[in-house]
C-alpha cells in the first residue's frame, strides 16, 4: 500500500491510498482522483522524500490552522447536506415555487446552470453555489 501526499489546484493537500504508484498513475490519468475539499480532478503528487536539511532551504509546511479550516468546512458541509433537501435538477423550479409561495417554504439544495442561477438572484431569489466533492455525494459503502 502506498501512502501518497496529494495536493489540488486550489492547494488543498490530502493524502491518498494506492495498492501502487502504477495504480495511482492509472486512476489519475482516468481523472478518477479528486481533491475531498473541492472535488477538483487534476491533482499532483507532492514529493514525499525525506526532508533534506541544506542551508537556505525554507520549510514548506502548510501554514498552521489550515488543516483544522479544512476540516471544520468539511464539518459545515456535511451538516448543510444533511440539513437540506436535494432536488436535483429542479432546483430553479423548486426554488422559484418556495420563492412564489407555491412550495412549502424549506431548505433546498441541487444543481442549476449559471444562467439560471443569475435568473434567480435577479428576481431576488437568493441562491448560493456550493461545490460538493464527490466523497460527500454519495454515502460511503
Amino acid at each position: 500500500m502506498k501512502v501518497l501526499d496529494l495536493q489540488c489546484p486550489h492547494g488543498h493537500r490530502f493524502e491518498g491510498w494506492f495498492a501502487s504508484t502504477d495504480d495511482f498513475e492509472s486512476q489519475q490519468s482516468r481523472k478518477l482522483v479528486e481533491c475531498p475539499i473541492c472535488g477538483a480532478n487534476e491533482v499532483s503528487r507532492l514529493p514525499s522524500a525525506p526532508r533534506l536539511n541544506l542551508s537556505g532551504a525554507t520549510d514548506s509546511k502548510v501554514p498552521a490552522g489550515v488543516e483544522q479550516m479544512q476540516a471544520h468546512m468539511m464539518r459545515a458541509l456535511r451538516e448543510v447536506l444533511e440539513k437540506t433537501e436535494n432536488v436535483g435538477d429542479r432546483f430553479a423550479e423548486e426554488a422559484r415555487r418556495i420563492h412564489y409561495n407555491e412550495a412549502p417554504v424549506r431548505s433546498i439544495r441541487g444543481v442549476t446552470t449559471p444562467e439560471d442561477a443569475r435568473a434567480l438572484v435577479e428576481e431576488g431569489i437568493e441562491v448560493m453555489p456550493l461545490p460538493v466533492p464527490a466523497a460527500l455525494k454519495e454515502p460511503l459503502q
